[in-house]
């Protein structure tokens, strides 16, 4: 899945109610500021292994809204 399309899916994905958790060691307090956040990086450099972090946790998100 590429960045454009995750950003598609959040733009029309059901919100869910803050605090979440995406896992036991990352507590999301603003699904909006987490978004931005992620996207922002990825925008500007895609294939930096750095962002490859950001895009596992956007992808981990998608699994989430998914499964409720």
């Amino acid at each position: 899945m590429t960045i454009a399309e995750l950003e598609e899916y959040f733009k029309n994905a059901p919100k869910l109610e803050e605090p979440l958790f995406l896992n036991p060691a990352t507590k999301i307090n603003n699904i909006d500021h987490f978004l931005e956040s992620h996207f922002a990086p990825l925008r500007i450099n895609p294939d930096s292994r750095v962002n490859q972090s950001l895009l596992f946790r956007l992808k981990a998100l998608k699994l989430l809204i998914e499964s409720n």
